[in-house]
């Protein structure tokens, strides 16, 4: 094609004119050390995952300071989530159009600046705006970090390079609600976005000092310049389509999914707006989004298995700490401190994945290993019960945690390993809105259902508690059988039954959506069968243009 030979002709030129370029991997010396690279840019990418997920505690005393309805506060979250999806897959283009560390840097700065712009809003609906355009600017930072990793490092070193970035993409949303409400109960809601300021600053700065452009972008920018042609048309289903998507997953449930017009019109908008958008990528000369790259098979399956991951592990996160509050009594702070230890095994694991990964162990047999610790946790999720101490409840979350470290640093390092170099951005794009979206369908499916299933149980178990029962009437006689009035005792006594059968019905729906959780692991191993192992004497060959 006339672009490929535009961009290998650059890359020529520039190959030329950079005295220390590194041939093997298409970038020019550095003074600075990849992990420094590294260390840095994932503040980023520690940041905006974090405050993905450190609002939602903060929720009742945002919507209280502004006085505004709780289901009006929830657009706090929503309009960060909209778009934020809508940026995630045209990132790789935006860094071929402005450059990477260009990209990168006007992503954390404007980051930085609508964090501090949201603690001052004044009222609900200049807080939405500022988080619909700190959404934007965040966007870029998962997939660009991820690229950057992917070029910064050799083949056979990104595995300890994808395993600090799993550090911060794992521990942020662990983190994220136990220092909300920490922060909220001793503070105010507003510092919740205020302490993105001084992190975003040093950011900005420490990734202007050691970031440089790969060879490759510097080569797109080059065929770019003077002959941009934007792809409106799939820019505009695009951002449509995932918008709307977000928004159905978001609020579904809410409205009770299709039996809300409202849930109706957005659902049919997003699926019109994300067919048309596959179909006009898929046959766009120079689409914004590269959908040719999920013929690649281990690109394709990894994607797969990223969503159903994150699926799983945002369902987790949203069913446990729920379940620890409405079913056992904690409240909101003990809940996530209880979860937190999870985080602490995780920043354990992770660099030791790394370094195995980088000692050339096979990365199918740690995603399937990882992929058994998780199905093993949610059945045993799945089998905890109202007398379940505190402990029952930390160990299978740790177990699940360390069995999602073994998975995700594996993916990351091979998912990128049989494209060409020059699609790394257009790949991170793509990955990184396929696990954001995991996350929210997961948690969407498990609340829908969570709820549906106990009114299923609730009526299968109230066809069994009729007054005519004979256990029925022996259980209210015995509770009924207290000094006082007669007739208000059994009363009491029928509430108090009708209180446990609720909670009955609740904890059975509850073990449910563990159990389908871990169905769901079970049913995704076979792609592990798809899997091509990274053969080390063709890493020259599968990294060169």
């Amino acid at each position: 094609m006339i672009v490929e030979e535009e961009v290998a002709g650059a890359e020529e030129s520039l190959a030329r004119d950079i005295p220390e370029f590194d041939s093997q991997h298409l970038t020019p010396a550095r003074a600075f050390s990849p992990w420094i690279i590294a260390m840095v840019v994932t503040i980023g990418t520690f940041m905006e995952v974090l405050d993905t997920s450190i609002a939602n505690v903060a929720l009742p005393h945002i919507a209280g300071s502004l006085s505004a309805s709780q289901d009006e506060g929830a657009w706090v979250l929503t309009s960060y989530l909209v778009a934020n999806a809508i940026i995630l897959p045209i990132s790789g283009w935006i860094s071929s159009v402005m450059g990477r560390k260009r990209f990168y840097l006007i992503s954390v700065l404007f980051f930085t600046v609508f964090s501090a712009f949201c603690g001052l809003a004044p009222s609900l609906g200049l807080l939405i705006v500022f988080r619909v355009l700190q959404g934007l600017a965040g966007g870029g930072l998962q997939p660009s970090v991820q690229a950057i990793l992917a070029d910064e490092f050799p083949p056979e070193k990104r595995g300890m390079a994808m395993a600090l970035y799993t550090i911060a993409i794992l521990v942020a949303p662990v983190l994220g609600p136990t220092l909300g409400g920490w922060i909220t109960d001793n503070y105010s809601w507003r510092w919740i976005f205020y302490i993105n300021i001084p992190v975003g600053i040093a950011c900005f700065m420490l990734t202007r000092i050691v970031l440089e452009d790969p060879t490759h972008i510097k080569a797109a920018r080059a065929a770019n310049k003077g002959n941009l042609r934007i792809d409106w048309m799939g820019l505009s289903l695009l951002s449509l389509g995932l918008a709307t998507l977000e928004i159905v997953l978001d609020k579904g449930q809410e409205l009770d999914w299709f039996g809300s017009s409202f849930i109706v019109g957005f659902a049919t908008v997003a699926v019109l707006s994300l067919g048309g958008a596959v179909l006009w990528e898929w046959f766009h000369p120079k689409p914004i989004v590269n959908l040719h790259l999920l013929k690649e098979r281990n690109f394709r399956s990894c994607c797969i298995l990223i969503l159903c991951l994150y699926s799983v592990l945002y369902a987790t996160t949203y069913l446990l700490p729920l379940f620890m509050q409405q079913m056992m009594g904690y409240d909101a702070t003990t809940a996530g401190f209880a979860l937190s230890p999870a985080g602490l095994f995780t920043m354990a694991e992770v660099p030791f994945v790394g370094y195995v990964l980088t000692k050339g162990f096979d990365p199918r047999k740690l995603i399937f290993a990882g992929l058994t610790l998780i199905g093993i946790s949610l059945w045993w999720m799945g089998s905890m019960n109202l007398q379940a101490a505190e402990i029952d409840m930390i160990m299978p979350r740790i177990l699940q945690v360390l069995g999602v470290g073994l998975t995700t640093v594996p993916i990351s390092t091979i998912m990128f390993r049989f494209l060409p170099r020059e699609q790394s951005s257009q790949a991170a794009g793509i990955y990184a809105l396929v696990r954001n979206e995991g996350g929210s369908i997961g948690i969407a499916i498990s609340s829908t259902l969570l709820q549906r299933k106990a009114q299923m149980y609730q009526e299968v178990l109230s066809q069994h508690t009729d007054g005519s029962s004979p256990w029925v009437h022996q259980a209210v006689s015995a509770m009924a059988a207290h000094p006082g009035n007669a007739l208000d005792n059994h009363y009491a006594a029928l509430a108090r039954l009708y209180d446990a059968m609720l909670q009955q019905a609740n904890l059975l729906s509850y073990m449910d959506q563990f159990r389908a959780l871990g169905l769901v692991i079970l049913l995704v191993m076979p792609l592990l069968l798809m899997l091509k192992r990274p053969g080390v004497q063709k890493r020259i060959e599968l990294d060169a243009h």
